[in-house]
């Protein structure tokens, strides 16, 4: 289907006209509806359509969309504000921290107390608010959607004018630039979400009759669930964020042969995944519009396929609330054509497991239930081999301890696996996968493919897995420091084939203008930015709080903590407990979402989410998070390590507590990492570098003076003072810093005193140079002058 229809048929008629208007485009860029161009030599393209064309892309339309966008989400922020305003009155709201005296206590004394409402205008006032928010969350879903099928409008009206006319430039690059500073493609709805459900859910349970002390946001769930989030990484962080990770976590290769951990002299493997789709591309389509029960479907191995290593079919369908099912059994390279063609059904295998004395009963059925749904699944959707992913993994996890897991995907390499055109396959239609690859035993970076069948990922994929609810400070500061750029609901299979089959498919994923920009961030940005997130969420969650009777300040002030900026250790004391239950939250958009998947069959191989659709909110995994240290204290603060260097803070302890006098860091031999001392090594040879370099000037001057010169001796005498001084403050420092260190000091090592004195110093000599040389010349000229007016007079006196 043409994008043209494709857009029209996606148009919300209350927003028919904020749309892009692609037919006008398509004009100004002189095609026809038919696809042919024309470029007769009367109606040549000029420089003046090329302005008019680029003006009406990148600026009208660009902004008008924008605009739209941003005006209708502050209306519909603005609304869900309402609704809480008019629920405020129901709402449990906040409870006194102080009990009510015996006496009694009247309603203007206590400012939290809610008025009774009767239970007519009660329900009356429920319903209206229901009916709001069925309103507000339809528009929320339509706005989502009016984003992406405009930012695909915007890419295919792009590379229409590349292919066409971009011989004088490429007009692809100013668009990223445009909607760099126009971003609507990027806003996060993960918050407007929460809150509409959390009203959603007060609602329900308020018009169920529900009394005020029972009503709680959410249920309670096993803390077995794993929260996943995922980050790009630049090459030039990839050294950092893997030792980074090593000081916490061990390498872990697994070796599928064994199924056991493999020595630690074998390289990372290599991992191979095909995925299927139809020529529709209704799986990508269903994945990257979120779909309820999209599904993906892939065949997934390691190393190299000559090697006959074990394959996995899996299937994996996405539920509501991000939840996950997942279908998956192994199966030998020389049955998947025939499993796919349908003239195989896996007889062997479950012949074997019937075989097998005691097996049980529950796999064998588990097994027969996923080979019939997932061949039924092909032939149902027609679906063939479209896409190839390769990549090395390395893994992080301490062996038989899987509450964290970390894995970091590099040259990740997507290959076209299709036979779509059937001129000119990429594979063979008789096989299931590219000969010319395996055969040949290909590997990174794949030279033998050409051009266009090939996409080369710029970034490692970093995926963290964490089990349960509790925090890990150093895991928190990787995800906050500049070294990771966050990258939620990224996908292999929908990058690939966004960037492979452009012509194909008419939706196209939000982050696929930021892989071609640079996503390295300076600290200080990287920090603000967090900052900023923060601080939005507080509002969010003080909103929904208030809704239920939960103080926003008692999830944040959870516990205490101290320390300090070397990295003292945390001592907290839990306040009070949380006075709801927890539920794990997931949520679409640019936030992460948290996930509870369910695998039908087992494995004790480490699992390849990349097509995970669940990830951890920003919220984390419960709405009203327990944390620790000062991201409890001030969620809107950073708790990475670059923000405690620049928010510190005192902390008043309880009664009957005192300093301990010498913390547990101090106890014990001195470790210090060899970095530290060779920078304070570094830092003092230069000092002395600087020191011998005015040392040498000055004895030069010295020398070159003279004994008639006495500026340019004098002058050389301060430069020697100054060399002195760089000198022993350099030595000083030196010997200082190293003091602090062994002291385990929590000090700044910083001190500008010094190069302010020598920078003082230098710039004073170079002044008094130029004073003295000035003056002399000053003088020079008027003894001339007045030598010439002497010999003037004699010659005057002679003559008469």
């Amino acid at each position: 289907m043409r994008f043209g229809t494709t857009l029209r048929k996606s148009v919300y008629p209350p927003w028919k006209d904020y749309y892009v208007d692609y037919d006008k485009l398509k004009k100004l860029l002189r095609e026809s509806d038919g696809g042919s161009s024309v470029d007769d030599d009367d109606d040549a393209w000029t420089a003046d359509d090329e302005s008019a064309f680029v003006d009406e892309l990148l600026n009208v339309q660009l902004e008008k969309v924008h605009n739209f966008q941003a005006d209708t989400y502050q209306k519909l922020r603005d609304r869900t504000a309402a609704c809480e305003t008019k629920l405020d009155p129901l709402a449990v709201g906040l409870k006194s921290e102080r009990p009510e005296r015996e006496n009694g206590s009247s309603s203007a004394e206590n400012p939290n107390h809610k008025p009774d409402i009767e239970p007519m205008e009660r329900e009356k006032l429920l319903k209206e608010v229901l009916g709001e928010l069925d309103s507000i969350t339809k528009e929320v879903n339509e706005l989502e959607k009016y984003n992406r099928i405009n930012y695909t409008a915007f890419y295919k009206a792009t590379k229409k004018h590349d292919r066409k006319r971009g011989d004088a430039y490429k007009l692809r690059p100013f668009l990223e630039t445009r909607l760099a500073e126009l971003p609507f493609n990027k806003e996060d709805y993960s918050p407007l979400l929460y809150r509409l459900s959390a009203m959603y859910s007060f609602v329900r349970q308020s018009l169920d009759g529900k009394s005020k002390e029972s009503l709680s946001f959410s249920e309670n769930t096993a803390d077995e669930t794993f929260t996943s989030y995922k980050f790009w990484v630049h090459p030039e962080n990839l050294l950092e964020v893997k030792t980074n990770i090593l000081r916490r976590l061990p390498v872990l290769v697994y070796n599928p042969q064994t199924s056991k951990t493999a020595d630690g002299f074998q390289r990372d493997p290599t991992l191979t995944s095909i995925y299927f789709d139809n020529p529709k591309f209704s799986l990508y389509t269903g994945k990257v519009s979120h779909e309820l029960d999209a599904a993906s479907l892939r065949l997934r191995w390691y190393g190299l396929l000559a090697e006959k290593p074990d394959i996995l079919f899996e299937k994996k369908v996405m539920k509501e609330g991000d939840s996950s099912e997942n279908e998956k059994f192994p199966i030998k390279d020389k049955y998947v054509q025939p499993f796919i063609e349908g003239s195989y059904r896996m007889e062997k295998s479950i012949h074997k497991l019937e075989g097998r004395a005691g097996d049980d009963q529950g796999r064998l059925d588990d097994f027969k239930k996923s080979v019939e749904d997932i061949q039924s699944f092909i032939r149902d959707n027609e679906l063939q081999p479209v896409l190839r992913a390769n990549y090395t993994r390395t893994a992080f996890q301490i062996p038989g301890d899987d509450r964290i897991r970390i894995s970091l995907d590099t040259n990740l390499a997507l290959i076209r696996e299709d036979a779509l055109d059937p001129e000119r396959p990429c594979r063979d239609p008789e096989e299931w996968h590219r000969k010319d690859i395996d055969d040949a035993q290909m590997e990174y970076p794949f030279k033998g493919i050409r051009k266009g069948e090939i996409n080369r990922f710029p970034f490692a994929i970093l995926e963290i897995k964490i089990k349960g609810r509790k925090k890990y400070e150093w895991v928190e500061d990787l995800m906050d420091s500049h070294l990771v750029k966050d990258a939620p609901k990224f996908s292999k299979f929908v990058h690939g084939v966004a960037t492979l089959f452009e012509d194909n498919v008419n939706s196209f994923p939000f982050w696929l203008s930021e892989v071609d920009t640079d996503i390295r961030r300076e600290p200080q940005k990287a920090f603000e930015e967090e900052q900023e997130r923060k601080l939005r969420a507080v509002e969010d969650e003080m909103a929904v709080g208030s809704l239920f009777g939960v103080q926003a300040s008692s999830s944040y002030r959870h516990s205490i903590s101290m320390s300090s900026p070397v990295g003292s250790p945390s001592m907290s004391k839990s306040l009070k407990d949380r006075r709801t239950s927890t539920k794990s939250i997931t949520l679409n958009g640019n936030g992460k979402a948290a996930s509870d998947n369910k695998d039908k069959s087992k494995s004790s191989e480490e699992v390849d989410s990349d097509e995970e659709g669940a990830y951890a909110t920003m919220f984390d995994d419960t709405p009203f998070p327990t944390t620790s240290g000062l991201r409890s204290l001030f969620p809107s603060f950073s708790s990475s390590k670059y923000a405690r260097a620049h928010q510190q803070r005192k902390v008043k302890l309880p009664p009957g507590i005192h300093h301990p006098g010498v913390w547990i860091k101090d106890q014990g031999p001195v470790r210090v990492e060899a970095k530290v001392w060779l920078a304070n090594q570094r830092t003092f040879i230069k000092w002395q570098h600087v020191s011998v370099l005015l040392a040498s000037l000055s004895l030069g001057l010295y020398n070159a003076a003279g004994e008639t010169n006495g500026v340019a001796r004098t002058l050389a005498v301060v430069y020697t003072l100054v060399a002195v001084f760089t000198l022993v403050w350099g030595w000083g420092m030196y010997m200082y810093r190293n003091k602090l260190i062994r002291e385990r000091s929590p000090k700044d090592f910083d001190n500008l005193l010094g190069p302010i004195v020598v920078c003082v110093g230098l710039i004073v000599a170079l002044c008094l140079n130029f004073g003295f040389k000035y003056r002399a010349i000053i003088q020079d000229r008027a003894n001339h002058a007045a030598e010439m007016n002497s010999t003037f007079s004699n010659e005057r006196i002679e003559l008469l």
